[in-house]
């Protein structure tokens, strides 16, 4: 028996199938379409998506192949205005190990995520349509368009915003859709522009971005589309593009020499009513559907699935109970519903400011896009807090310290797996039993060492303290440095649950 079929092989099917194997469950991820993608579609991974793929040990392969200080080259009705640098200001922090998002084609995510998959002997089965499903109380069994059945423990749709799952469980998708709101985007190969810059024309006519792509020699397309007579929005072409650029730049010498993937992006905002039906759940576009201002696509659907791969592992190897899958929805549909409202916002935002010369796509930065700030202090599975520091719930931040021989090591480096971290400030481990690794801080010898305050400081800890981070590197307790019975009787509702 599969005990996990995901259906999807974007980046949430891949980061789910990563985190599963990762932790010995056994998972299948079917892709209707015959090969990978070759589109640049989403470009952006948000800071906590690099922490996620640094932890499943994707992020080194990426980091070289993307930009994470980009200059904003911006124009005003064709007349150049001003170059800025957006992330201007920003510096690295003991707790955030990557203060910058990082601009690469979503082609290049979902390569590197098969490439960590691979190495747990999993492959991505492409050509393979789900044509139906039922479940049982024990099972979910699949049926392919080619025939074959598979019987698995858990569904998971990955399939995206017209996820096939979805509307065969009958579940609502609510929200609204601007079918007037469109943009026409696509791969380009473009001549006569310094590829150093994140060209953006903004004016009376619209807007049109054009981002180029490290080690190669293409560019991502954004623009209003060209209409016909009758206002209808004209399909993408290279030559449609190239009168758009000259509409927008005033340039006849930029000239498009070639295209490869073309599409027409309408406004959508929507968001599943519930994210699981018996065993199968839903997961990234499949459950919510944003607009693009503020890159919260891929990376939101990168956290789902970074929530419930340690949720299904933990109750497929008998760690935890089966209600803990129900933590899942209660925890991700809320932030869901909070980023539309702030990609809706923000899409506003840029549509009114982009009136004025010089304001580019800066707008949108903010703490909310960069994915640090999501927490879930509204979860059950949020135990009690001290008072100062994260509060259950909250994203665990990094920190550095040193090892009794005076090496480096760092918090994320010891969250990184599939158990629980215990950090005991000031005390040595307590002995427990369950998925849980404890490391002393300031405990004398055998003790890693804060020389510089950095982890005391980010977790508001003075004197003695126990922290329980969970797999996913949320905080799940703090407490007391004697209140180990705390931390016992978390471990042990959650095996109840």
């Amino acid at each position: 028996m599969s005990t996990v079929l995901i259906v999807g092989a974007g980046p949430t099917g891949l980061t789910l199938a990563c985190s599963l194997a990762r932790q010995g469950v056994g998972v299948r991820i079917i892709e209707r379409s015959p090969g990978f993608q070759t589109g640049s579609r989403g470009k952006g991974l948000n800071p906590r998506s690099l922490e996620v793929l640094a932890d499943l040990g994707a992020a080194e392969r990426l980091l070289g192949a993307g930009c994470s200080r980009a200059v904003f080259r911006k124009y005003f009705d064709g007349e150049f205005v001003a170059d800025t640098d957006p992330h201007e200001g920003v510096r690295p922090r003991p707790d955030v190990p990557y203060e910058r998002g990082l601009l690469l084609p979503q082609t290049r995510v979902e390569q590197a995520l098969r490439e960590v998959l691979a190495g747990y002997g999993v492959e991505v089965e492409f050509g393979a349509e789900l044509a139906g499903f039922e479940q049982g109380e024990e099972s979910v069994t699949a049926r392919l368009t080619s025939g074959e059945v598979i019987v698995a423990d858990y569904l998971v749709g990955c399939d995206g915003g017209r996820s096939t799952i979805r509307k065969r469980l009958g579940i609502a998708f609510e929200g609204s859709s601007d079918p007037e709101t469109a943009m026409v985007v696509g791969d380009v190969e473009l001549d006569g522009l310094d590829r150093g810059y994140w060209h953006q024309w903004f004016g009376a006519k619209g807007a049109l971005l054009l981002y180029p792509f490290e080690g190669s020699d293409s560019w991502q397309f954004q623009a209003n589309p060209e209409l016909d007579r009758d206002g209808r929005v004209v399909e993408p072409s290279l030559e449609s593009f190239q009168r758009i650029v000259e509409l927008h730049t005033g340039r006849t010498d930029l000239r498009v020499r070639s295209t490869s993937w073309l599409s027409t992006w309408r406004v959508n905002v929507r968001m599943a009513e519930r994210y699981r039906v018996g065993r199968i759940l839903l997961a990234g576009d499949a459950a919510h559907v944003q607009p693009i201002a503020g890159g919260l696509g891929m990376n939101t659907g990168i956290q789902d699935a970074w929530n419930l791969g340690w949720k299904l592992a933990y109750v497929l190897t008998g760690q935890a109970g089966p209600g803990l899958i129900d933590s899942y929805q209660e925890e991700r549909l809320p932030v869901a519903a909070r980023t539309l409202d702030i990609t809706t916002a923000a899409m506003i935002e840029v549509v009114e400011r982009s009136r004025t010369p010089g304001v580019g796509l800066e707008v949108v930065r903010s703490d909310d896009t960069t994915g640090l700030a999501v927490h879930y202090r509204w979860s059950t599975l949020a135990a009690d807090g001290l008072d100062g520091g994260p509060q259950p719930g909250d994203r665990a931040p990094d920190a550095p310290l040193a090892d009794d021989e005076g090496r480096a090591v760092r918090l994320f480096e010891l969250f990184a797996g599939s158990h629980f971290t215990l950090l005991s400030f000031g005390r040595p481990v307590p002995q427990l039993d369950g998925p849980v690794v404890g490391f002393a801080i300031d405990a004398g010898p055998g003790s890693l060492q804060d020389r510089d305050g950095h982890a005391r400081r980010a977790y508001g800890v003075e004197g003695e303290a126990l922290v329980l981070v969970r797999p996913d590197n949320h905080v799940a307790l703090t407490a007391r440095a004697e209140e180990v019975e705390a931390v016992r009787h978390y471990l042990s509702r959650l095996r109840a649950l």
